[in-house]
C-alpha cells in the first residue's frame, strides 16, 4: 500500500490556495489550471480502476468549484494508486499546475 499523504496535501494546499484567491486570478487562469489537473487526475483514476474502458471527462463546472474538483480527483486517485512512481507523477502534477495557476 502506498502512503498517498503527499499527494493529498499538495492538493489540499492548493485547493485552500484557489478558494482564498480573489475571483480575478480565477478568471485569469487559475480556474482553467485547477480543471486541467482536476481531468487529468481523474482520467489517471480511471484508468487505474478501469484499464479498458475510455475514461470519462471530468465537466466544467465553474470557477468556483474548480478547488472541490481537484480534491475529489485527487482522492479518487489516491484510493487506487498502487506505486510510488505514480504518486509522484501525481505530486508534481500538482506543484506545476498550482504555479502555474500563480496561487
Amino acid at each position: 500500500m502506498v502512503d498517498t499523504t503527499p499527494l493529498t496535501r499538495a492538493v489540499d494546499h492548493f485547493a485552500d490556495r484557489l478558494r482564498a484567491a480573489p475571483q480575478s486570478r480565477l478568471q485569469r487562469g487559475g480556474a482553467s489550471e485547477a480543471l486541467e489537473l482536476a481531468r487529468e487526475l481523474s482520467r489517471r483514476a480511471q484508468l487505474l480502476e478501469e484499464p479498458a474502458a475510455e475514461p470519462r471527462v471530468m465537466p466544467d463546472a465553474g470557477m468556483f468549484a474548480a478547488a472541490d474538483q481537484i480534491t475529489v480527483a485527487a482522492h479518487d486517485l489516491a484510493l487506487v494508486l498502487d506505486d510510488e512512481g505514480q504518486l509522484e507523477e501525481a505530486v508534481a502534477l500538482v506543484a506545476e499546475a498550482q504555479q502555474r495557476a500563480g496561487v
